[in-house]
């Protein structure tokens, strides 16, 4: 119990990095706030010295809810939608598009050539010089239909 009555910043800034050090393992971020209240517990105990360690017991649970809040708050507001929802799937915007076989779909896979660089597809059997349009993406693979 003298321990807690002889809380000095130094015990708050510990805390904050043991939980800074850990959120470095891969907590996703639950522990960086906290570390954080820690922290800034830490910081008004040094400016405050005189601050009983009930207050500091109060402050960090008010810091920490607050920290929490905020990043819950943040991460809500952050997730709105794109207005590039495309931008980094190449093949959806392939879709609809027509394109020369470049090697034969048989047994339902070929390649297609678009631009520089060359697509694997699925569809019926087609042969090579055939026209196809793309209908879909599956991860990698585009699927094709027969012009």
């Amino acid at each position: 119990m003298s321990w807690l009555y002889n809380l000095s910043f130094w015990d708050w800034l510990a805390l904050g990095t043991v939980l800074l050090i850990l959120e470095m393992f891969g907590a996703g971020g639950y522990l960086l706030w906290i570390g954080i209240a820690a922290a800034a517990v830490g910081l008004l105990s040094f400016v405050l010295p005189e601050l009983p360690w009930t207050v500091q017991f109060l402050l960090f649970a008010v810091f920490a809810v607050l920290t929490a809040v905020y990043w819950w708050y943040r991460q809500r507001t952050a997730a709105r939608p794109s207005d590039q929802p495309g931008l980094n799937m190449r093949g959806q915007e392939l879709i609809g598009h027509s394109f020369v076989v470049q090697q034969a779909i048989v047994d339902r896979r070929g390649k297609i050539k678009v631009g520089d660089s060359v697509w694997i597809v699925t569809g019926p059997d087609t042969p090579v010089g055939g026209r196809v349009r793309v209908v879909s993406q599956e991860g990698t693979v585009l699927q094709v239909e027969p012009l």
